[in-house]
C-alpha cells in the first residue's frame, strides 16, 4: 500500500499530501487510485465493516504534488462541491520556473480551449469559439542561480491552467515538456505544487487552513531552505 500523507482528518474530511506519480481517480491505466488508497486507509484504521464512503471533491493533475481533498460522508462532500462551483475554497499554488516573469507579479487573463485528443489545452490572449476564461494572480517569491519560485492563486479552475498560463508568458514549469519546458523530469513529475487551501470548514463552520510541504527533492528542498531563512 502506498504511503499516505495524511494533512488534516477529522469526521468530515480528510487532507492528502499527493506525491507526483499518483492519480486521484481511476483512468485508462488501471492503476490504483489515491481515493482507493484512502479508502483502505479508512477502513483498516476504524476498523470499518463493508464500504466505506469516500468522495473525491476535486483533482491534481497526475504529474503534480499536493493537496487532494476528499469527504468522509455524502453531506461533506456535497457542501464541498458548492464551494469549489462557487470559489470559496481558495487555492495556492507553488510553480519552479526556469525563467524569471518579465513582471515580478501580476494577474493572467488568457482563453483556454481543450484539445482532448491530445489531453492539453492551448492559451488565447482573446475570446474565440469554444474558449474558457482562464485567471490567476502570481507573484516571484524566491530565486536561485538557475530557477525561480512562483506562488500561484488560480481564480477559475481550467484543464492544465497553471501549466498553459506560466507557458504563455516565457514562464514553462520545470520539467513539463508538454507545455514548453526542454527536459523533463526522471520521476515524470513536474515541479507544481498544490501547496494550501483555506475555506470555511462545511460542517463546522470555522476556517481551515491546510499547508503541505512539496516532496522531498533537492530543487524543492532549496527552495523550502531559503523559504524559511526569511
Amino acid at each position: 500500500m502506498t504511503q499516505l500523507q495524511i494533512l488534516y482528518e477529522d469526521n468530515h474530511i480528510i487532507a492528502v499530501n499527493k506525491r507526483p506519480s499518483d492519480i486521484v481517480q481511476g483512468d485508462k491505466t488501471g492503476d490504483t487510485p489515491l481515493s482507493d488508497f484512502v479508502k483502505k486507509y479508512i477502513k483498516e484504521k476504524y476498523n470499518k465493516p463493508g464500504d466505506v464512503f469516500v468522495g473525491t471533491v476535486h483533482r491534481i493533475d497526475r504529474p503534480v504534488s499536493g493537496i487532494v481533498l476528499f469527504a468522509k460522508t455524502s453531506k461533506a462532500l456535497a457542501r464541498l462541491n458548492q464551494m469549489f462551483q462557487t470559489k470559496e475554497i481558495q487555492k495556492t499554488y507553488w510553480a519552479i520556473v526556469k525563467n524569471k516573469p518579465k513582471n515580478l507579479s501580476g494577474n493572467l487573463i488568457h482563453y483556454l480551449k481543450k484539445n482532448e485528443a491530445k489531453n492539453m489545452s492551448k492559451a488565447y490572449e482573446k475570446e474565440a469559439a469554444g474558449t474558457l476564461r482562464s485567471e490567476l494572480n502570481y507573484e516571484l517569491i524566491s530565486s536561485s542561480d538557475n530557477y525561480h519560485l512562483l506562488e500561484v492563486k488560480p481564480l477559475t479552475g481550467r484543464h492544465h491552467q497553471i501549466r498553459v498560463q506560466l507557458s504563455s508568458i516565457g514562464c514553462p514549469i520545470k520539467g513539463d515538456v508538454k507545455y514548453g519546458f526542454d527536459r523533463g523530469n526522471k520521476d515524470a513529475s513536474i515541479h507544481l505544487h498544490a501547496r494550501k487551501v483555506e475555506f470555511i470548514h462545511p460542517v463546522k463552520k470555522e476556517t481551515l487552513i491546510i499547508i503541505a510541504p512539496p516532496p522531498n527533492e533537492v530543487l524543492w528542498n532549496s527552495f523550502i531552505s531559503k523559504q524559511e531563512l526569511k
